[in-house]
């Protein structure tokens, strides 16, 4: 039997992909303790599992997530607890990029706050066309300066600027043109646009996927000389793989790789 924290989030491993579902859908799926605690020990797991070729995160309910649990965080009014709350939060927005496999965000209802900014910390999201997103702690009195940080990364700054200040929410379509997700669908297309993006990250190299999700979000923090040499590099690397010879053979032969678990 599975005990109450395990509960909090489930977790299902199928060809490569795994998906997380968080499991609170009474409470819009909130980041509770416990919650940034099964999530954080599942993406440490699935750092040292060379089986997952793909990550899925989703969640049950109504809403995808509301972002923190401001029950619980009102019961404890320290600011030394917050700074823990939030550097565990942070945490866990950079263990997603850290991932060496792509992660996406799948994405109903509504995404707010932390929740918006989980969106924004995956590689990835699609959403149903009924999904609504929004940075509302202004609303309570409360900057989220914390999410600004992942969506600042995500849209450009005056549309961040205009969410974090408003409090406002943006529908599927508007987060699809500003840059938030990458794609918005109907409701009963959302499961298999999702799989579909997963399966074809699936069916290219997994050393090349790591060696380039690693390079994109390392040179953005860099000058542009920078960037290119670090990128040069790594591409220099990379083509010494043998799965980019083999492609490489294949493209001039005319014929399809012969990849180690393609999924074709």
């Amino acid at each position: 039997m599975q005990d109450a924290s395990q509960d909090l989030l489930l977790r299902h491993d199928a060809q490569g992909i795994t998906t997380l579902t968080l499991n609170r859908p009474a409470q819009f799926n909130a980041l509770s303790e416990a919650m940034l605690e099964a999530l954080q020990a599942q993406l440490d797991a699935l750092a040292q599992d060379p089986q997952v070729r793909c990550v899925i995160l989703a969640a049950n309910g109504r809403a995808f997530c509301a972002g923190h649990d401001l029950r619980e965080m009102r019961a404890t009014p320290e600011q030394a607890y917050y700074q823990q709350l939030f550097d565990r939060c942070s945490r866990l927005m950079q263990s997603l990029r850290a991932l060496p496999v792509p992660v996406i965000a799948k994405v109903q209802g509504l995404a707010t706050a932390a929740g918006c900014q989980l969106v924004a910390a995956c590689d990835l999201a699609v959403a149903s066309e009924g999904a609504r997103f929004a940075v509302s702690g202004i609303n309570v009195g409360l900057f989220c300066s914390t999410p600004a940080v992942a969506l600042t990364r995500n849209l450009p700054i005056k549309r961040a600027f205009e969410m974090l200040v408003t409090g406002k929410f943006i529908d599927a379509d508007t987060a699809a043109q500003w840059g938030l997700i990458n794609q918005a669908v109907r409701a009963d297309e959302l499961d298999a646009a999702t799989e579909a993006l997963a399966r074809e990250i699936c069916s290219k190299p997994a050393i090349s996927i790591a060696r380039g999700k690693a390079m994109v979000y390392r040179q953005q923090m860099m000058a542009l000389p920078d960037a290119y040499a670090h990128a040069a590099e790594v591409m220099a690397c990379n083509i010494m793989d043998a799965e980019a010879m083999e492609g490489i053979q294949a493209f001039l032969e005319k014929r399809p790789p012969n990849w180690a678990g393609r999924g074709d």
